[in-house]
């Protein structure tokens, strides 16, 4: 154990045995005890810890240890140009690279001032939805199978594979994409590939009918998540819940919707909200969104518009300079620019995009300089996940299984 480890454990332990909870003891404080989840558990969604205060099998307090997978994301963002970190962006939400890819992008481009071109608009949201579905997947099919449902999950990892067949024509890689370029994308849309999305979208309905009749009527399924984690709506919002999770608390908010980017404004669809604010309304609530992004990928397809996918007007914005550079110097410095990234002027902004599990903000501050002089990720997973001590608190020890479960966690968004 490390010297950090050393004085960060005990402090945690303590928040653990301090923190103030409303559950009312049912014995005596000597049945009390203290019980490590993780960080090397299956029901933890990756490298979580979770320190649980017990009550026999009563959960009374719980402090979410994260960190485990951190990898310095942001720091390494500041030591490499903007083209350079797309890639990146695949490791941070890796069941939905696509849509990170298109968040880091949005961001540069508002700092840049850059409008990337209507048809590599397009492309984007279509690939951005159907990272949606994909994410919604593997989230509906993992939670399942964490109280018990195995065969549901081998049939949502079925329709994923096909989605990510559909990311191999497109770009020449199935799991991480690296798709994106700052300006478009890095290659047209092929025909193939575009069939293949409208054959999906065309059997993707019955065949999640299909993985639905597994458990929406099993009922050990449903005594196993229904009322289980609940939280009210304002309780959500004051703790930063974004996404799935907060429109399953009643609140109907979304940024397609509410803070458009893209052209969602041009395209039709649904915000769907449960008002339960449990297991049970998360899972339905990713179903419903699943339905909803395959209505967007249809009306994409058919109002696709033809023409170029990156912006084909070169220019380059020269760094404010404090100092007196050589010719020599002026000229590597120019060549380093033009060729291995793009120069933004000094300024900071926000962007965020409605990521598949929530908000998914890159927060960029910029020197002038080929490089963001500083870079904060607003990683939804990591908002959500504190949540958890609200969620468990006067739960069961298999319940808390299914309440990470519903929330979705990816530990590499949460870490970075």
């Amino acid at each position: 154990m490390d010297q950090l480890e050393k004085e960060v454990q005990p402090k945690i332990l303590e928040a653990l045995l301090n923190a103030k909870t409303d559950y009312t003891f049912d014995d005596a404080l000597e049945n009390e005890m203290v019980l490590n989840m993780g960080p090397q558990h299956p029901a933890t969604h990756g490298v979580l810890r979770l320190l649980l205060r017990l009550d026999g099998e009563r959960i009374v307090a719980c402090v979410p240890d994260l960190g485990y997978l951190h990898r310095g994301y942001e720091k390494m963002a500041e030591n490499m140009t903007y083209y350079e970190y797309i890639p990146h962006t695949d490791r941070l939400d890796y069941i939905s690279p696509m849509a990170n890819n298109v968040a880091w992008v949005l961001a540069v481009e508002k700092l840049a001032g850059i409008e990337a071109p209507k048809r590599a608009q397009y492309i984007r949201m279509m690939i951005a939805e159907l990272a949606r579905i994909a994410s919604h997947l593997v989230a509906i099919g993992s939670f399942a199978m964490d109280v018990g449902a195995l065969t549901i999950f081998l049939w949502t990892l079925r329709e994923r594979e096909k989605i990510l067949d559909i990311w191999d024509i497109l770009c020449g890689a199935r799991f991480t994409n690296s798709y994106t370029r700052i300006g478009g994308v890095a290659n047209d849309a092929q025909p193939e590939a575009l069939e293949k999305v409208k054959w999906f979208v065309d059997q993707f309905e019955p065949n999640l009918e299909e993985c639905e009749k597994l458990v929406n009527k099993n009922r050990i399924f449903i005594e196993r998540v229904d009322g289980v984690g609940a939280i009210s709506k304002e309780d959500a919002i004051s703790f930063g819940f974004s996404g799935p999770n907060l429109r399953a608390c009643g609140v109907n908010f979304d940024l397609r919707r509410n803070a458009p980017y893209l052209c969602y404004d041009e395209i039709d669809f649904e915000v769907p909200t449960y008002s339960e604010g449990d297991c049970l309304a998360r899972y339905f609530l990713r179903l419903d969104e699943c339905r909803e992004s395959a209505k967007i990928v249809l009306q994409i397809l058919n109002k696709m518009p033809q023409g170029e996918v990156i912006a084909n007007q070169p220019k380059k914005v020269l760094p404010h300079k404090d100092e007196v550079y050589t010719k020599m110097e002026e000229l590597i410095h120019d060549f380093m620019i033009v060729n291995f990234g793009i120069n933004p002027p000094e300024g900071e902004i926000y962007h965020a995009i409605e990521g598949t599990k929530g908000e998914l903000g890159f927060y960029l501050v910029s020197k002038g300089e080929g490089r963001p002089w500083k870079c904060k990720i607003r990683s939804p997973s990591f908002n959500n996940l504190q949540v958890l001590p609200k969620l468990v608190v006067g739960q069961m020890i298999s319940d808390v299984v299914a309440i990470i479960g519903s929330i979705d966690p990816i530990m590499g968004e949460a870490d970075k």
